[in-house]
């Protein structure tokens, strides 16, 4: 594999503040590894993957839905703008080489089910253990590890 590993972190949209705190802690471990973290770029588990790996000194890429820079978060490094509303998903995922999927509702499981279908590694943080293909894991460093096994 050529480059930075890049992983996508997937969640919530929601401003939850667990899922929010799960996702900074994959985002900082992955940034601290190496990886560069792709995510939707907006809110949530977004922002947490995001903030995660800014403040390890790592890149972070946003696949927005929209066609406005404006509304990704802060940590973004590179923004993408799709214009593409859900279907901007399969961008997040085909654009990475594993995906860590944290709770969330149906646009991460569309996320969750396109990686599947295009061979991607899949682990589930505390989330998607009854889906047949996602491995799982109990914490951030566990989930990091297991990915970073798959795509080496």
């Amino acid at each position: 594999m050529s480059g930075n590993i890049q992983i996508a972190v997937v969640g919530s949209g929601k401003n939850d503040e667990q899922i929010e705190s799960l996702a900074r802690e994959v985002g900082r471990i992955l940034a601290e590894r190496g990886c560069v973290v792709i995510s939707g770029g907006r809110d949530g588990a977004m922002r947490g993957a995001s903030q995660g790996a800014k403040e390890a000194g790592g890149t972070v890429v946003g696949i927005l839905p929209g066609s406005h820079k404006r509304d990704a978060n802060q940590f973004v490094d590179i923004i993408i703008l799709t214009g593409m509303g859900h279907a901007r998903n399969a961008v997040v995922v085909g654009s990475a080489d594993g995906v860590i999927a944290l709770p969330g509702g149906p646009g991460t499981l569309s996320e969750v089910a396109l990686a599947l279908k295009m061979g991607k590694p899949v682990v589930g943080l505390s989330a998607w253990a009854d889906i047949e293909g996602v491995k799982h894991a109990h914490s951030s460093d566990e989930a990091v590890r297991l990915i970073l096994e798959e795509v080496r």
